[in-house]
């Protein structure tokens, strides 16, 4: 998994690059292949907003958080990243499983 802390107009300290880093780990539970994580922290006064892009299998999950630490923000993002791929990994089982019913047994 490969995890980049990027800020805008904020200089992002160790201490947030290995918090973030370390919240972003849970995202990897759910696949077994390696994610793309972008991370962009910001400040907008008086919140602390935290983006999040998550490449996986060819798409783009985006999500974006705001709170008045940048710590619950980065927690707040990470929740909402782990709702979105949770929701996507079951559009993909559903997808795969295919209809269990064919065309015939409807018309009857």
């Amino acid at each position: 998994m490969r995890i980049d802390v990027h800020g805008h107009q904020i200089e992002v300290t160790d201490a947030l690059r290995n918090y973030t880093t370390e919240k972003m780990e849970r995202l990897a539970r759910h696949f077994d292949h390696p994610l793309d994580v972008r991370t962009q922290l910001s400040i907008d006064k008086p919140n602390h907003c935290a983006e999040g892009h998550v490449t996986v299998s060819g798409k783009v999950l985006h999500a974006d958080a705001s709170a008045p630490t940048m710590y619950a923000a980065i927690d707040g993002l990470v929740d909402k990243l782990d709702r979105i791929l949770m929701k996507h990994k079951e559009k993909m089982v559903d997808h795969h499983r295919g209809d269990s019913l064919s065309r015939s047994d409807t018309i009857a």
